[in-house]
């Protein structure tokens, strides 16, 4: 392994359906290396590494075409889509024992890859993690800025630990890596773990820009279950907030009995039906509720007792195949 002075990079780039942006990324961030080698900020031997994550198009096809005559790229096929978050921690996994730093991007460019640079700078400067953090999200719809806001907060009111405006865009040291790789729960939420770690640390601001190519492959449905992760594999607030509830709801029912036995003895007892429908319907709601937040948490200690992988290699790509 280089001396210090010029760490071995790798670049770890999760992949999901992204044949029209794999070609034109190795291309940009080959370019980024190259200048970062003449610089003697990073040693010969840094690459990237594209993460497959079981794509359906042809992406690792992509891959493969992107490494020919290319060195720099390495690829990592998972037998199916595991999601992002896992297919960042096989990059993580499977690369950083040959690297002093990781930096981990999108496929799609968004991340600013030209602050690179300054990331490095700051791991010189002694921190072992450095934090990609949005300064603008322009490119964002108006729905998607707002949701995206009240995200953080809420994780924030729930007392999970997040960089505000970070979306996986960071460097990792070594040592920040095999931490982090401790840490054998299924169910990840990368955002909260790593700030947990507790090493030194630093801010990169930058502007999110617009994809290359393609569309975006994170769905509604996809946001709300790492959002549900986040706060769930973080946080005991919700089980706490039903344990409230039962408690106020309780307090509502002695309210509602001592109303009752003031109309008996008043003499007015004839009431509408509406007040007891109201209370059912109340009632049902809160248990319903509970029972859904307790519910999560359950299948969560389920789904991590059973130990499953949390992904499978199919096929790895290595620049030994470009000789």
């Amino acid at each position: 392994m280089e001396e210090q002075s010029s760490p071995v990079l790798a670049i770890i780039i999760p992949s999901y359906n992204e044949e029209l942006v794999v070609i034109e990324c190795a291309s940009q961030v080959s370019l980024l290396l190259n200048e970062l080698r003449k610089q003697g900020a990073i040693a010969e031997s840094s690459f990237m590494a594209f993460i497959d994550d079981g794509s359906k198009d042809q992406t690792w096809a992509k891959i493969e075409e992107a490494g020919k005559g290319n060195r720099d790229v390495r690829g990592l096929r998972l037998s199916r889509n595991f999601g992002h978050q896992n297919a960042l921690m096989a990059g993580l996994e499977q690369f950083h024992a040959t690297c002093d730093i990781t930096i981990c991007i999108d496929a799609d460019l968004q991340h600013d890859i030209q602050k690179i640079p300054e990331f490095i700078a700051k791991f010189r400067q002694g921190n072992d993690i450095v934090y990609g953090v949005k300064r603008n999200r322009s490119v964002d719809t108006q729905f998607k800025k707002m949701t995206a806001q009240a995200y953080y907060k809420i994780l924030g009111m729930f007392g999970v630990n997040v960089i505000y405006n970070h979306a996986d865009f960071r460097l990792m040291s070594r040592k920040a890596v095999q931490a982090l790789l401790m840490h054998r729960e299924v169910n990840l939420f990368l955002r909260g773990m790593v700030p947990r770690l507790g090493l030194r640390s630093a801010i990169i601001e930058y502007d999110v820009k617009e994809r290359f190519a393609g569309e975006s492959k994170y769905s509604i449905v996809k946001m709300v279950g790492l959002a549900i992760d986040g706060i769930t594999s973080f946080s005991t607030t919700p089980l706490r907030i039903v344990s409230v509830l039962g408690m106020l709801t309780v307090l509502m029912s002695l309210a509602a009995t001592v109303e009752t036995i003031y109309a008996y003895y008043a003499g007015d007892v004839v009431r509408g039906w509406s007040s007891v429908v109201i209370s059912i319907f109340f009632l049902g709601g809160v248990q319903m509720l509970c029972l859904g937040i307790i519910g999560e948490y359950v299948a969560k200690i389920y789904i991590e007792i059973k130990a499953r992988p949390r992904y499978l290699v199919e096929d790895k790509y290595t620049s030994d195949r470009n000789e």
